[in-house]
């Protein structure tokens, strides 16, 4: 049975162009053909800034919203956070989803697909790493950055990568099923 990979669209905003890139990684992760595949939009889950009673660490959740979130975390063996840079950081609505739950992130791994203009949103993903690691994920050094995303975006709203973004996806993906293997017997 393959590992369940999950890309999630880290970005809720109206105009956000995540879902465009997100779609694209999934099936570029489908045709590596290494993962069990699952695209998730934080979108869907509608979480309010986190209004659970409980410390997260407690697993006690008391609304629908959380215990959803808490078993699509659970269900995954890794992931690849898909995300913009908002203010040289991470989007808050991944930052605030990322919050409600701690034990389903436990011990998997995490790969970062950033975009943004010139940078490629790397300053985000850097942020992003130290939240991921106090949930005792480990994000790869092997990100994606992708800079001036718009540019590889057609007419049709279809994402069109360049090369280096391809290939940066494939080592990226390589390295996230060594840690998903790797990490496997710590998630039991």
């Amino acid at each position: 049975m393959a590992l369940k990979l999950q890309v999630i669209i880290g970005s809720t905003r109206p105009t956000r162009r995540g879902p465009i890139v997100a779609k694209w990684f999934a099936g570029f992760a489908k045709q590596h053909g290494k993962f069990d595949v699952e695209l998730v939009d934080i979108a869907d889950f509608k979480f309010p800034v986190y209004d659970e009673p409980k410390h997260p660490a407690t697993g006690q959740y008391e609304h629908e919203h959380t215990k959803r979130w808490s078993a699509k975390i659970k269900s995954a063996d890794a992931f690849v956070f898909v995300h913009p840079e908002y203010n040289y950081f991470a989007p808050p609505a991944l930052v605030n989803a990322l919050d409600y739950v701690f034990a389903e992130w436990n011990y998997k791994p995490a790969g970062l697909v950033s975009y943004g203009g010139i940078s490629g949103g790397l300053r985000a993903a850097q942020a992003l790493k130290l939240i991921l690691t106090t949930l005792k994920m480990v994000p790869l050094s092997e990100g994606v950055p992708v800079p001036n995303f718009n540019s590889m975006i057609g007419k049709d709203d279809v994402f069109a990568p360049t090369d280096p973004v391809k290939e940066g996806s494939t080592k990226m993906l390589d390295e996230l099923l060594r840690w998903a293997e790797a990490l496997k017997p710590m998630r039991k």
